[in-house]
């Protein structure tokens, strides 16, 4: 591998860490957890599909599509409700950020975020439509990048039954790439239900490698992760994470 060709590849393996670059990637994020619900005896695989999607709006802006998309199969989670596998809630964000970084060297976006009742299964969702604000602010320095993400639903529509949502996301992150375009990553991932009051506290270890099979950059990771907090539903002790991002630089 030729010199600019090395640092090219180290540059895109930074622009991973960075929620609202303007790349086209399509992540997918494999998690396994146990010890799920009340009783604990519940377990839950969820695959994650996230792709991003960069529009340039003008010369100093852009626009960052980022969607979930949750595959769920779960079993025991709910108290007498036995199995469920199907598609959860999707959220939908959408970030306004500056083509560049300030003159301080943040890079940040803000926009909208819509939480939109897609589960197949009730179980499986909130049956709620909400929407809120998003923000991010990062900052990359040298293989540094830190920064934090978040968001706050409310809801606005949907089952009169079920509980409305009231819930904020925070996720803090610290990630740190190497010459080699390996990238080792801390963060959580936390949850709060602003009607009871419940933090749902997930810390994640992950490392991942950038590599080029055929034509095709990707990289692949593998993570573990602990529930320092939960609410009764959420899963407790040690889990898996296995990611795998598709990259397609315009």
């Amino acid at each position: 591998m030729g010199q600019d060709e090395a640092a090219y590849e180290y540059n895109l393996a930074q622009q991973l860490s960075n929620p609202v670059a303007a790349l086209i990637s399509v992540p997918l994020q494999f998690n396994f957890d146990q010890d799920v619900g009340p009783s604990n005896d519940g377990q839950r695989y969820l695959l994650n599909i996230q792709p991003v999607l960069p529009f340039s709006l003008t010369p100093e802006w852009n626009l960052i599509s980022r969607t979930i998309m949750p595959v769920i199969d779960q079993k025991d989670v709910v108290p007498g409700g036995g199995s469920q596998f199907g598609l959860g809630d999707i959220v939908q964000s959408l970030f306004f950020s500056p083509a560049k970084p300030s003159a301080r060297g943040l890079i940040w976006g803000v926009g909208p975020a819509f939480l939109l009742p897609t589960a197949s299964d009730s179980k499986l969702g909130t049956e709620q439509w909400a929407a809120g604000p998003t923000g991010v602010v990062l900052r990359q320095q040298g293989p540094w990048t830190v920064g934090i993400l978040a968001n706050h639903l409310w809801s606005v529509a949907g089952d009169s039954d079920r509980a409305s949502v009231n819930a904020s996301f925070v996720q803090p992150f610290v990630t740190y790439t190497t010459p080699t375009r390996t990238t080792f990553a801390i963060n959580t991932e936390s949850t709060c239900d602003q009607k009871d009051n419940p933090w749902t506290v997930p810390l994640n270890f992950t490392v991942a490698q950038l590599l080029k099979v055929n034509s095709q950059l990707l990289q692949v990771g593998i993570g573990a992760r602990y529930w320092a907090e939960g609410s009764d539903f959420a899963p407790e002790g040690l889990g898996v994470r296995f990611t795998t991002t598709l990259l397609f630089p315009r």
